[in-house]
């Protein structure tokens, strides 16, 4: 059975429908939530799934705690599910193409350092694309520059607002994120 770990700051949607997708999937199971914020909704939805949760601070993530509690897992698959800090090179480098994102949009546009959820969807309205959509990316030293897995397009002509942007672009990332962590995991 493989093994999941996710890493996520907020709500936790993201999260939920994976540790669902893989509850009784024989492939594999999430198995961590780590969370740097200590009232995310996230942790409530590890204790509700039964998932081991851990709360750690920016110091710990960077200076080999977190990456010592990862390494008593020993995942198979590291993934950032709305984590909003710059994933440290020394995990990164110990899990080679083991750590993946999904983004709000069709990077490269609208990525780097401060592009997330509604930020996102704010430029793409505000630049009048006529789509957007999800990314799912290996993770490296950069913000969401690392190499592409999966893409998927939603148009969003006749969106009014941010939020009608969100709900378009939560609906692929719901559909499509914990297919594309199976498929990575199958031998």
């Amino acid at each position: 059975m493989k093994k999941i770990v996710i890493f996520a700051s907020g709500t936790g949607s993201n999260a939920e429908k994976i540790i669902l997708h893989f509850k009784k999937s024989s492939l594999a199971n999430v198995v961590g939530i780590f969370s740097n914020n200590s009232r995310a909704k996230v942790l409530q939805m590890a204790e509700n799934h039964a998932v081991y949760a851990v709360v750690f601070s920016k110091e710990e993530l960077n200076d080999g705690v977190v990456l010592e509690k990862i390494n008593a897992i020993q995942p198979d698959l590291i993934v950032l599910a709305g984590f909003l800090w710059k994933f440290p090179e020394s995990i990164i480098h110990q899990y080679p193409d083991k750590v993946i994102n999904i983004h709000p949009a069709l990077l490269p546009k609208y990525g780097g350092k401060g592009m997330y959820g509604m930020h996102v969807h704010q430029a793409v309205l505000n630049n009048k694309e006529e789509e957007t959509g999800i990314t799912i990316h290996y993770v490296n030293e950069n913000y969401d520059e690392g190499a592409f897995i999966f893409q998927k397009a939603v148009p969003v002509t006749g969106c009014t607002t941010p939020e009608q942007i969100a709900e378009k672009v939560h609906q692929l990332e719901h559909e499509f994120f914990p297919a594309v962590i199976a498929s990575l995991l199958k031998p």
